[in-house]
């Protein structure tokens, strides 16, 4: 009980000794310690090894409309700033355990909300925050997106991608980020639709593109490819295994062709990253600028060795692609593998390639993405120029 009484946010079903009674999904499950004082107090899921999600820890206190509403108030206020940028109207509300909501996490795309959940036990108090949202913000309509391990969890009458409030979106919705413009699914999409949590660093990658030939692997939707271009990039290769992905990277390469005409030359292979990689070394092309962002190779502690070495080839390869004196931003959003892990990686791989690295900065998450817990800091990358040691 020391982790939630120090904020951790989740009890596992492994640590709980005794249930005082059988509840259902969504019930307010009450942690004490074993010498029956109070630790906390959160969303009891039965059908989840995180069996309580804590909503509060510490002194007792009732969880109601009004709790949930201070919890929704102070999520907004901190995101403030980005309500007011014009420029940017895509970004992350609610951060689920990183904003004291375990399991709840709101997406914002323009004038639409998408509430994505991780629990089932979410849904008796979901409207208690649903409804300040819809007062503060107005929304034209709110999505509802579940993991897919809860599809078969839900009832009857909700399922993945339903309209909660407004009409249904005929067409994935139109935001911006940093004046780029950007389509978002909200009813198919990965997660809700985007991947919000690279925003500044895609802008950061960016400022190193000016007149460069840049390489994005895992491209995903083209957000770093995008950046990239609009920056002044000469050609910008992308590539993803999903065709999907690609077709979607084509389509906002050319949504924001005001910002760079035919300057840039946009080239697309729809393949898997490995491999694309490898080819391009028998081919001896070099990039000016090679971008490796990856989803997790390490889903459990099983994996995690595999995904060490899965991260040091992208680093091998994208060394090999990279030209003297070249830039490469690597990315991992592994949580079982630290940031300090992470960048030794790297390093260990530049120094055996018999490079040394400049200018380095090393990144995290976007700020509406803030970090609550230990395994909140998934998110971390290195941006550096890479030249010959001397």
């Amino acid at each position: 009980m020391r982790a939630v009484r120090g904020g951790h946010p989740w009890v596992w079903d492994g640590s709980i000794e005794r249930v005082g009674r059988d509840g259902i999904t969504g019930d307010l499950a009450v942690v004490f310690d074993r010498s029956r004082r109070f630790v906390g107090i959160g969303l009891y899921d039965p059908t989840s090894p995180i069996r309580v999600r804590v909503l509060h820890a510490g002194e007792p206190r009732p969880i109601d409309d009004a709790f949930f509403l201070d919890r929704t108030v102070d999520a907004i206020d901190r995101r403030q700033s980005l309500l007011d940028d014009s420029a940017t109207t895509g970004f992350r509300l609610i951060h689920g355990e990183n904003d004291h909501l375990p399991g709840l996490v709101v997406d914002r795309y323009a004038e639409s909300l998408v509430v994505r959940l991780d629990t089932v036990a979410w849904l008796p108090h979901l409207r208690a925050v649903l409804d300040p949202l819809i007062e503060m913000l107005e929304p034209e309509r709110i999505v509802l997106r579940t993991s897919r391990r809860l599809a078969p969890l839900l009832p009857p009458d909700l399922r993945d991608g339903q309209t909660l409030i407004g009409e249904a979106p005929v067409a994935p919705v139109t935001f911006l980020e940093h004046g780029l413009s950007f389509e978002a699914d909200l009813v198919n999409g990965q997660k809700t639709g985007h991947f919000l949590d690279q925003r500044d660093n895609r802008a950061l990658v960016a400022t190193r593109c000016e007149q460069a030939t840049v390489l994005d692997v895992f491209c995903n939707t083209g957000g770093f490819s995008v950046h990239a271009a609009a920056a002044g990039a000469r050609e910008v290769h992308s590539i993803d295994s999903s065709e999907h992905a690609i077709a979607a990277t084509r389509r906002h390469i050319e949504l924001n062709r005001a910002h760079y005409g035919s300057a840039v030359r946009h080239r697309t292979s729809t393949d898997d990253a490995f491999a694309a990689m490898e080819a391009l070394v028998s081919e001896r092309a070099r990039f000016d600028v090679v971008i490796v962002d990856p989803p997790s190779f390490a889903p459990n502690a099983a994996a995690v060795p595999a995904a060490r070495r899965a991260y040091r080839r992208l680093s091998r390869l994208a060394l090999e692609l990279l030209g003297t004196g070249g830039t490469l931003f690597q990315a991992s959003c592994s949580s079982r593998i630290g940031d300090i892990e992470f960048h030794d990686l790297i390093a260990d791989e530049i120094d055996a390639f018999g490079w040394k690295s400049t200018r380095e900065v090393r990144t995290t998450h976007a700020p509406d993405h803030p970090i609550g817990f230990p395994e909140g800091a998934y998110l971390k990358g290195l941006l550096a120029d890479v030249v010959p040691r001397t």
